[in-house]
Parts: structure tokens; sequence; C-alpha cells
């Protein structure tokens, strides 16, 4: 409750003192990726580093254990994100050095490394710690941007987040690691915290220090729980954070195959965006712009509830967690074929639509443009 209602709080204030600190704090209205309707403070990241350290002044002992290393591992990732949402001049380099950075530095307070991936090869390799280190730093960094990455409308990120916080922490109770599972409780009274500001009214984002901090707690709960309780396979922890790792992964596959397109570089073509566009504006057609924003995230919030709720009922069982992570996978990519090329499989006209993508950029001006048909 400290934790919720300090980020509350702090969110409340940022908001209602915007006109002192939004000379650099505003997030503008024009972009690839701008779906707000007015200029907005995206430094919710400090709202959230204060409920977390209200958290963890009156944690219990054990509680503080675990989340005292959390705090000082998120430092880089944070200042890196809150850099560039004040300055937006920090290089994409310069950003994942940091989160990766932040993993290393967890593996260093704790002696901490993901070594329990339910692969037998794979474990095998990361017995020698060089090996684990850089594997751990690697995925603590993809699933730290892809938090970010997912951060695109009013209370997405934080809601996906919680989910997966509560999913994590369910599991950790249910193995009898209570005092990892009241980390989790503290992290999503945090998270929720800062979700009363900015869903539905989007009064405030989270921007890079938020979701950057935010997707480093989520990643390094992910190493800590298999890690701390070996009877829980790697797979559970991969499976209730498979939306945002599904997103980052689609994402990179279809613009690298785009001529002339950098993977880094931003589109309008993740899911989330496109269920924008193709549910919730045909659902709301008299709402504002603002409705429409917000209504977004419950739509996607069902696509990451259904992994986190398949890892708590599998959590043990190696098959049963990669066959969840399969049909995860398909639904994400039947769902973007039917809302990219409205149908749910890939027939020949639609592959031939893809070929013709894969050789030429798509345009923004070109897709809006083809809203009753498939994207040429």
């Amino acid at each position: 409750m400290v934790g919720f209602v300090t980020a509350f709080a702090a969110a409340l204030l940022l908001v209602l003192t915007k006109h002192l600190h939004g000379s650099f704090s505003i997030d503008g209205t024009i972009g690839v990726q701008k779906f707000h309707a007015s200029p907005t403070p995206r430094i919710g990241g400090i709202a959230v580093a204060m409920g977390l350290l209200a958290g963890y002044a009156v944690a219990p002992g054990a509680t503080q254990v675990i989340l005292g290393p959390m705090l000082i591992a998120c430092v880089p990732p944070l200042i890196a994100g809150l850099a560039e949402d004040i300055s937006k001049k920090v290089g994409v380099r310069t950003r994942l050095f940091a989160t990766m950075s932040s993993g290393v530095l967890a593996w260093y307070l704790t002696g901490i490394a993901m070594r329990n991936t339910g692969i037998p090869l794979v474990d095998w390799a990361l017995a020698f710690t060089p090996f684990a280190v850089l594997f751990t730093a690697f995925a603590v960094c993809g699933v730290t941007n892809a938090i970010n990455i997912v951060d695109g409308f009013n209370g997405l990120a934080a809601g996906a987040v919680t989910i997966m916080f509560g999913a994590m922490g369910l599991i950790a109770l249910n193995v009898g690691d209570t005092d990892l599972a009241a980390v989790c409780v503290l992290l999503t009274g945090v998270t929720l915290g800062f979700a009363a500001v900015n869903w539905p009214w989007g009064k405030i984002f989270l921007g890079d220090g938020g979701a950057y901090l935010l997707g480093f707690l989520l990643a390094w709960i992910a190493v800590l729980l298999p890690m701390r309780n070996p009877q829980i396979s790697g797979w559970a922890t991969l499976l209730a954070c498979a939306y945002p790792i599904l997103e980052v992964g689609f994402s990179y596959q279809r613009k690298s195959k785009r001529a002339g397109y950098h993977p880094g570089q931003p589109d309008k073509l993740h899911l989330h965006m496109l269920v924008y566009r193709r549910i919730t504006r045909r659902a709301c057609p008299q709402g504002s712009s603002l409705l429409r924003n917000s209504m977004t995230s419950p739509f996607v919030w069902a696509l990451a509830l259904i992994p986190a709720c398949w890892a708590i009922a599998f959590q043990k069982d190696n098959a049963m967690l990669a066959l969840g992570f399969l049909f995860s996978s398909m639904l994400y990519w039947l769902l973007y074929l039917r809302l990219t090329q409205f149908s749910w499989c890939l027939t020949p006209r639609t592959a031939r639509g893809r070929s013709q993508k894969a050789q030429a950029p798509i345009l923004v001006e070109d897709i809006e443009k083809s809203a009753d048909g498939v994207y040429r």
C-alpha cells in the first residue's frame, strides 16, 4: 500500500506541476508512434522509482534482501531512459548497453545468473559462469527493451507488467517462496499506483525511464524465480513474459525482411497499433481519440493474460509450458494475419502481398489508405 500510494501521489504531483517542468518533460503529439492527442509528461519513471523506494523502506527484512540489489542494478537503464525522455538525444546503442549492464550488475551483486532453462544442452553451457552471465545480461536486455516497445497506449505496458508480476508472484507463492512473492506484490502495487494516473485518462506516460525500470525488474524476477526454486522450469517465466517477447521477435522478423528498413526503426505495424486501428477505432466510431487510445489496452491485456495463466497452471511441466509458448506464438501470428491480411490463414493472395511488402518499405500514408484491403 505504501508503494501504491507513493507512486500514485508522485505521478499526480508530476501532472499537477507539468507547467514547471513541461519544457523538457513533455511528449509531443508528432511522430510515427504517437497516438495521444495532447502533449503529456513522459517522466512517469520518476513516480515508479519513488514508489519503489518508499515500499522498500517499510518492507520486511527478507523482502529488502531481494529488492535491495534490484534497486541498485536498475539505476543504469533508469538513468539512460530518463535522459532520453528529457533530451530526446540518447542513442539506441547507449540504452541497450545500459540495460545489458544492469543484468551484469545484478549478477555481480547477487551472484545469481540464469542456469535453469529446462533445455539440457543450454543448461550444460550455462554451467560455465561467463556464458551464464552473458546469457543473463542478454535476456535482461531483451525483456527490458520489450516492455519499452509495447509501451504504446494508455495503460498498455503498466497493465501487461502487472499481469506478469502477478503470474510470477502466484507461482512463487505456490512453491512456498513467500519472500519473492512479497516482492512481486510490492512491484505490482507500485505499478498499479502509476497506472491509476496513466489509465484511462493518459495524464502521464511511463516514458523510456519507466518502461526500462519496470522491464528490468520484470526480467530479474523472471531470472530469480527458477534460480531460487529449481523445481520451477525456466519455461514458466518465459511463458509468463511471452507477450512482450513475441512482440519483439515478430517485429524484428517483420522489419528485417523489409528492403531499405532497419529493424531498429519505428513503424506503425506493432500488434497493439493494429488493434487500435482495426478494432477499437471501429468499435468506437464516435469515441474521442482518448477513449480509443485507452480502450486499446484491454484487448492486448488479454493477449498477455493467456500465456500468464498457462504458466501458472503448468509451472513445473516443461512440455506443457513449451506447448503454451508455441500456442501463444501461433495465436499472435494468426491475429496479426487477421489484422493485416484480413484472413486467418496465409493464402496465395496474401502471400503475394507479403512478397510485395518485403521488396519495398511500407509508407504510413499507404497504410492509412488501405483500410479496407490488403496492405500495399
